[in-house]
């Protein structure tokens, strides 16, 4: 018996598949909650309610997304191993700490996760870049792969898997799947919304993969869309429909 079936009404089928959801993360243990990032700062927060205006136009919402993804790079770099270096200041000889930048990789799911690109790479311009070409069965919503590259030696890599959105959580579960096939060093998703049902899904499928979002939006509907949200990101970037 389908869900509307069950529970009465549409709205009311949503509220049961949302309180499912959060009752998922609930009963989450404590090591799999905290590996959920709620990113709050103030100018990240100001600049996605930007972002969710239905009246932004595709430039100002690429603008936006390239500058949240800098600013969201602090965040899911700060545990970033370093090394100590010999430079010489203007005064004296000194070890100071640097990143090994290339041992960083982008993991992009095509073709929203392009969008976060730029503002990444901005932050860390000798990362490597990989792609993951999915997309989302109408019917099914379920994740259907077209494309996969990643950079050699993955196994001494850090993975940042990128979509701006993690709804249904369909595409990160299989994205980060074939990734860790590679044998990477660590994998972390980084998005800009999250529902609660995607992050149940992501979590229960990956709970060792932390979650990086700027925010957890209320539930789905029956389409699989964030609600509120902020519509489809790959239209919004790109000026499709």
């Amino acid at each position: 018996m389908g869900c509307a079936k069950r529970v009465g009404t549409a709205a009311q089928c949503r509220r049961a598949r949302r309180a499912g959801a959060l009752s998922k993360i609930a009963a989450m243990s404590p090591t799999a909650r905290s590996q959920v990032h709620h990113i709050t700062h103030p100018l990240v927060q100001h600049k996605l309610t930007l972002m969710r205006n239905k009246e932004a136009s595709s430039t100002s919402f690429r603008t936006l997304l390239g500058e949240l993804a800098m600013l969201m790079a602090y965040e899911v770099t700060r545990d970033m191993p370093t090394h100590l270096v010999q430079i010489e200041t203007p005064l004296e000889t000194m070890q100071s700490p640097m990143i090994d930048g290339k041992k960083l990789v982008f993991a992009s799911i095509l073709r929203a996760g392009n969008g976060m690109l730029d503002g990444l790479l901005r932050v860390v311009p000798n990362a490597r870049v990989g792609t993951v070409g999915l997309y989302r069965d109408p019917k099914t919503l379920q994740a259907v792969e077209y494309y996969f590259k990643m950079p050699a030696d993955m196994a001494e890599r850090d993975v940042v898997v990128v979509d701006p959105m993690l709804a249904t959580g369909h595409s990160a579960v299989a994205a980060i799947e074939r990734i860790k096939a590679c044998s990477p060093r660590s994998v972390k998703f980084l998005c800009l919304l999250a529902a609660p049902e995607g992050i149940a899904t992501l979590q229960a499928a990956h709970p060792d993969v932390p979650i990086y979002t700027a925010a957890i939006d209320r539930q789905l509907n029956d389409h699989g869309y964030i609600l509120p949200g902020l519509g489809d990101a790959g239209d919004r970037i790109f000026g499709t429909k």
